[in-house]
């Protein structure tokens, strides 16, 4: 019973019934439009749906055969120490990659990533280069070395859409591995989650719209300004065999 009625005292599931009082008692159609909207994007059977439906179409797993090069793209850190993200994606690079593969990473600050890569995997070949301080710039970097032949680009789970656009825009053919970031995990739904929403899901939402927005806007001005352009050479990048 604890596990029923604990969630209609979080705090949005208290907004949820306050936006349902108040939709009921001055019967205005914005605040029921507000009320269907902030159930439907909250609820937890409607995110999971959202939730398959991106996993079936956009992420896909494959089977690395050895030899192969694969791209991580960075994701941020300072020059001792990686975020979460970075952690993740390296993380799943040790865990898949076969002997004898060859990975490139993408970053500002490559000796924390190459430590934390070879700590778990010493059978790799690396090398770290810095990309840029953005996606775009970093393919455009990818791009313009044309010794880079990435089979795989490895990214976050919810860039993976992103990341495909950039793909087919540049005409690589390069496979999209991904790390997990749970925000595709599908949550428990049992009858209490048809009546209550979960934050979870709002931050679902505003990933997904984060990256379609980013994409439109990249398409909208990438022809006449030079804010995806490669970053200029740095020194001599790291290379350990």
């Amino acid at each position: 019973m604890k596990e029923f009625f604990e969630p209609f005292f979080y705090p949005q599931n208290i907004v949820l019934l306050g936006l349902l009082l108040a939709s009921i008692r001055y019967r205005k159609k914005g605040l029921w439009f507000l009320l269907v909207f902030y159930y439907l994007t909250g609820n937890s059977f409607v995110a999971n749906q959202a939730r398959h439906l991106y996993s079936s179409t956009q992420l896909t797993s494959y089977a690395i055969e050895p030899g192969s090069l694969v791209v991580v793209l960075g994701c941020g850190g300072t020059e001792d120490d990686l975020t979460a993200c970075a952690r993740a994606r390296l993380e799943q690079v040790a865990d898949s990659l076969p002997d004898g593969s060859s990975v490139v990473i993408t970053s500002r600050y490559c000796q924390p990533y190459i430590d934390y890569l070879l700590a778990r995997a010493d059978n790799l070949a690396v090398d770290c280069i810095y990309g840029g301080d953005n996606t775009y710039q970093e393919f455009n970097t990818l791009v313009s070395n044309t010794s880079l032949k990435p089979d795989y680009v490895l990214t976050s789970d919810f860039h993976a859409w992103r990341v495909q656009q950039l793909l087919n825009d540049h005409h690589l053919d390069s496979k999209i591995l991904t790390s997990s970031s749970r925000t595709f995990r599908q949550l428990n739904c049992h009858l209490q989650c048809l009546l209550t929403v979960n934050l979870a899901n709002y931050d679902l939402y505003s990933k997904l719209i984060s990256e379609f927005a980013s994409y439109g806007v990249y398409t909208l001005t990438r022809s006449w300004t030079d804010w995806y352009d490669a970053p200029a050479p740095q020194p001599a990048s790291i290379n350990i065999q």
